[in-house]
């Protein structure tokens, strides 16, 4: 697939999305939000996909919202009547939050390899991968409330689930720096890795061992992780054994179990 702002690559069942405006910081243009929600929708429907990485080009991984796109967001709304103006200003925030909750619909694992700063809208970006892990230079921050603004497009919805309250509390309203040591403390991230060439070398190896395992049973996992989030637990336990009524009774599930006795590897279908 060709972009103007990510490299997408795919080898050996897992894709790597780099976002690839280095001289930028990686700063999230108005294009780079479109191509996100695009890399990851093709990646939810390439059946050779299993696992996608995440990952940043130059030496951040990615530094938030673009500022010259957040300027000119008053003349892209423009218009003689309020109302009007100020419903496409909230059509204009949603779209942002759709393209960033694709990696919450993509059916496939999402692994968010951080180096370097990781601030603003980057934070709304990693909150939505399904793990993170990140380098000793790596530092993370919640910089809406320096410019004045409310982060709107998922990390205060997102990161209270992740760190707790009073956590997410305290770096939304100071805007404070945390490194990788203390994002690992709080887990934020899974893991801390002692180089990029680490961490990515570290993230690839996980994405390996995901890809390796049951496609229709990891697609499954991630159905059910996320909807247990946002359910009851009587709810949950409802719905996942509705999903393994129409699901359980696979070719994976034979497949697995054959292997187990011959004691090879399996071999799944994507």
């Amino acid at each position: 697939m060709n972009f103007e702002t990510l490299v997408v690559l795919l080898e050996q069942n897992v894709a790597v999305i780099r976002l690839n405006r280095p001289d930028k910081a990686n700063a999230m243009n108005l294009k780079m939000w479109q191509e996100i929600r695009a890399a990851f929708e093709w990646v939810d429907q390439t059946p050779e996909v299993r696992v996608a990485i995440l990952e940043g080009e130059g030496k951040s991984f990615c530094s938030g919202i673009d500022l010259q796109m957040l300027m000119g967001v008053g003349a892209s709304i423009a218009n003689e009547c309020e109302g009007r103006k100020r419903e496409s200003l909230r059509r204009f925030i949603l779209d942002l939050q759709d393209s960033l909750s694709s990696l919450e619909r993509c059916r496939k694992p999402v692994l968010a390899a951080i180096h370097g700063a990781c601030v603003g809208g980057a934070i709304d970006l990693v909150t939505c991968a399904d793990m993170r892990y990140c380098s000793e230079d790596a530092y993370f921050s919640i910089k809406e409330i320096d410019v004045g603004m409310v982060a709107d497009v998922g990390t205060l919805q997102r990161l209270p689930r992740l760190v707790g309250e009073g956590m997410a509390r305290e770096l939304a309203y100071t805007g404070r720096r945390v490194d990788a040591a203390e994002a690992r403390d709080m887990r934020l991230v899974n893991r801390v890795y002692p180089s990029v060439e680490a961490l990515r070398a570290g993230v690839r190896e996980i994405a390996a061992s995901i890809a390796a395992k049951s496609p229709l049973s990891i697609r499954g996992s991630k159905e059910i992780l996320n909807y247990s989030r946002d359910h009851s637990v009587a709810d949950s336990l409802n719905y996942v054994a509705t999903w393994n009524a129409a699901m359980l009774m696979s070719a994976d599930l034979q497949a697995a179990m054959a292997a187990a006795m011959s004691k090879q590897a399996p071999q799944f279908k994507d």
